[in-house]
This record gives structure tokens, C-alpha cells and sequence, in this order.
């Protein structure tokens, strides 16, 4: 899908970023479309007889407020790795959050005992009831983790994820890729800092990004073959690459996540990976998708644990 000759984004003056007003306007337009509540954590109070419930922040969005919460192995054991995964670190990516979900409820109790698994499927609340990439305050979570981060979200997860480095054996952070990030998301992304918005091309079907400071190509490809059991993988475009990087592998990509602020960088663990799936496409169903993410948290668990 390409959007070649979008309209001028209706907030801001092109040229020039945003200052608060934009920022207030932006937000005054966002439009709560699904409820947190019912659809998550819903789910995540039903899976906690399975697993322990942790509340690891709030996030106060006036009128708003937000409880961030993560399940973890009941049967935790110090004497084992530890595994994350994340999801809804972009709250519109709705794969992202219920595939991990369905990873807990369906294929968790295979690895009790052989790993410690800690759980977070809605990264950014505030985002997934209205299906957004950004939080209220025009931030895109997924390039502010970093230390002293400005975004809520992130603070939060650092600080829930910091008593465990050097005990992390793998990450998945679970995403999805878009129409609406052709037609929404750059586009405001650009006028939000006054530059020129240059259309790009999204791929139809899932691909991973790799971390390039810390390239695992067995890992990667093991989780890509387990994938393609359930929903088609992306090709290259005519360039070989992939949203404008060079493909390694069928498949995959490769981002310096830590010098980008991205989610997977947070923990220091040894594998770690970012899926995105594409639920625009005429070739998957949502259900489709949410298996996908399930599959590659089960792909990823294995390989690093055999």
C-alpha cells in the first residue's frame, strides 16, 4: 500500500514543528473508540487466577487514568531466566496486545518451570482506546525509552523491568505495520516536526527487526519459519528492503534499537526481537494475526531455551 500524494496534514504550519497549541489541538481531535477496560483488562484480571497480577504504574490522563499492568509466572523460580514480552507499546497495534493474551492463555503453562515469563500486552492504554501510535502528548512511545523518559508509558516499564537486568534471556515486543501509518501516522509525524512528509510503502505480511547492535539470524529465522505455518511473510520491495532498510533475511530488518529509544533495547537480554504483522492485508484475518504473534513468542521461547 502507498499513499502517494497525501493531503497537507490538517494541524500545524508545514515547515515548522509543534509547539503546545498543536500538541493541545492534536489531541483535542483524539477520540476514544474502544474501551481498555472491557477488552483488556477484562482478560488480564481473568488470566490472573493463572498467573500473579502486577500493577506496575498508573498513568493519570485527566479525565482519564490508566492502570499498567503485567502478569508474571506464578511458580516463579530466581534460579531461572526470565522472559518479556510486550505489547501495545503502540496502542493501535491490536495484535500486538491480544496475541500476547493468547500467548498466556493458550501456550504459557508449556514452559513453567523452564523459564520465568513477565508479560505486559498493553503497553500504552491511552493509545489502544483510540487506536493511536502516539500518547496524549503527541510521543511515540516506542522512541522514548531511554532514561528520564518524557513518556509515561516508558517510565513505567523501565522501572518495572530495571530490578531484572542481567536476567533477561529474551525479549518480543509484539507490533503491527499498517495502512494507517501511510495515511495517518507519518503524515502527522512529519508536521509534527516540520518536515516534509516522504510517502513510503508498506509490506504485506509479517517481518521481524532485529537489534544491529546485537544481530541474531538463527534466532530471527527460527521465529520467521515458525510464522509463515500461520500467515504469509514480507518480501522485499525492489530495492531489497523492507520500510526503507535492507532485508538480512527473508523476513527481517535490523534497527540500532537502544540509540532509537525502542522497547526492545530496555532489557540487555541476549535475544531480542520486534514483530510487526500486517492485519490490512487481504491475506490475513485478525484472528490470523493474533496467532502470528502467539506463534512467534513460542518460536522465540524455544530457540532460546533449547
Amino acid at each position: 500500500m502507498t499513499n502517494p500524494d497525501p493531503r497537507p496534514y490538517p494541524i500545524g504550519t508545514p515547515g515548522q514543528p509543534w509547539g503546545p497549541a498543536e500538541v493541545a489541538a492534536w489531541r483535542a481531535r483524539q477520540v476514544r473508540r474502544r474501551s481498555h477496560a472491557d477488552e483488556v483488562v477484562s482478560v488480564i484480571e481473568r488470566l490472573a487466577g493463572r498467573f500473579e497480577l502486577i500493577q506496575y504504574g498508573e498513568l493519570d490522563y485527566a479525565p482519564d487514568r490508566y492502570p499498567l499492568l503485567a502478569l508474571r509466572s506464578r511458580d516463579w523460580d530466581d534460579a531461572l531466566p526470565v522472559a518479556l514480552v510486550t505489547g501495545g507499546v503502540h496502542g493501535y497495534e491490536t495484535s500486538g496486545v491480544h496475541g500476547a493474551l493468547q500467548f498466556l492463555d493458550l501456550h504459557a503453562d508449556a514452559y513453567a518451570g523452564r523459564v520465568n515469563l513477565l508479560v505486559a500486552p498493553c503497553v500504552s492504554p491511552w493509545g489502544y482506546e483510540r487506536i493511536h501510535r502516539w500518547n496524549p502528548d503527541a510521543l511515540d512511545p516506542n522512541r522514548n525509552f531511554r532514561e528520564g523518559s518524557p513518556a509515561g508509558e516508558c517510565a513505567a516499564l523501565l522501572r518495572l523491568v530495571a530490578p531484572l537486568r542481567g536476567r533477561f534471556l529474551l525479549h518480543v515486543d509484539l507490533h503491527e505495520t499498517t495502512d494507517s501509518d501511510e495515511s495517518e501516522f507519518r503524515p502527522a509525524l512529519a508536521a509534527r516536526d516540520g518536515k516534509p512528509f516522504v510517502p513510503g510503502t508498506i509490506p504485506d505480511g509479517f517481518y521481524l527487526v532485529d537489534d544491529s547492535a546485537n544481530l541474531q539470524p538463527g534466532f530471527q529465522q527460527a521465529i520467521i519459519e515458525a510464522v509463515s505455518q500461520v500467515t504469509h511473510i514480507a518480501p522485499a520491495d525492489a530495492d531489497g528492503e523492507i520500510i526503507g532498510s535492507p532485508v538480512l533475511a527473508p523476513g527481517v530488518i535490523a534497527y540500532p534499537v537502544r540509540e532509537l529509544g525502542l522497547c526492545t533495547g530496555i532489557t540487555g537480554a541476549r535475544y531480542t526481537t520486534t514483530t510487526e504483522v500486517y492485519p490490512d492485508s487481504p491475506r490475513a484475518t485478525p484472528e490470523q494475526c493474533n496467532a502470528a504473534q502467539a506463534a512467534a513468542v513460542r518460536a522465540a521461547l524455544d530457540y532460546a531455551l533449547a
